[in-house]
């Protein structure tokens, strides 16, 4: 019964946070600002619900880095939907140009105004997400490739496996995407500050530790 339990907590904050969310439609449509708003819904992270046996977030799967994502307002196209891949980084500069705000410089985020006109609109840019030091998923329209600090990679073809199921990153033919997708890999990855300890994985000296503890094959992964 837990796993129902899981699930029906789930469902429960996002019935709450609908409500919320029509609480403020309903105040911007009263005080006269529904027109002249831009509005967006979006949220941190996913959250694992027993998918790939993992309850919680701190994945670089779909379920965890996955968000929602909605813009509304003047500028916006009413009622489409982008499948291209789009980060949270995104968002200062999109809201820049919906503002008609000069775009600050040394901004990693794009823009999302032209597949706000035009969810067809092209976007040469992947998804990245980084948890602990070097490891990364790179999220395109079609495929997550991930590479951690050891070194191993995974590979899916969320169009035919969205459950990422099966890793294709040893199979030679699908070599040129991880490629492809390789390129987007950060280049500079800075070690946790020294002395954290809560929640932080490193690599030191070929030896995965957690939390300040070193883990050794076959060890269950120490917490509080």
């Amino acid at each position: 019964g837990e796993w129902e339990g899981l699930v029906r907590a789930y469902l429960a904050t996002i019935s709450f946070v609908d409500s919320q969310v029509g609480r403020v439609l309903d105040a911007l449509e009263e005080n006269g600002f529904q027109n002249n708003t831009v509005i967006v819904l979006w949220s941190d992270h996913g959250w694992h619900l027993g998918e790939k046996a993992i309850t919680g977030k701190n994945t670089l799967w779909d379920r965890s880095t996955r968000v929602p994502l909605i813009f509304a307002g003047p500028g916006v196209a009413k009622s489409s939907r982008c499948s291209k891949p789009a980060e949270l980084l995104d968002l200062y500069p999109t809201l820049s140009d919906l503002a008609g705000l000069p775009q600050a410089s040394g901004m990693e985020g794009h823009s999302l105004l032209p597949q706000l006109k035009d969810a067809n609109s092209p976007r040469k840019w992947p998804a990245i997400t980084t948890h602990n030091h070097d490891n990364h998923g790179i999220r395109s329209e079609h495929w997550r490739y991930i590479r951690y600090a050891d070194g191993s990679e995974e590979l899916y073809d969320m169009r035919k496996d969205p459950n990422e199921w099966d890793n294709l990153a040893d199979a030679p033919q699908f070599s040129s995407i991880k490629k492809e997708h390789a390129v987007f890999l950060p280049e500079r990855n800075l070690k946790p500050v020294k002395g954290s300890a809560s929640r932080i994985l490193v690599y030191e000296e070929g030896f995965p530790v957690w939390e300040g503890q070193r883990i050794h094959s076959g060890d269950l992964i120490p917490g509080k």
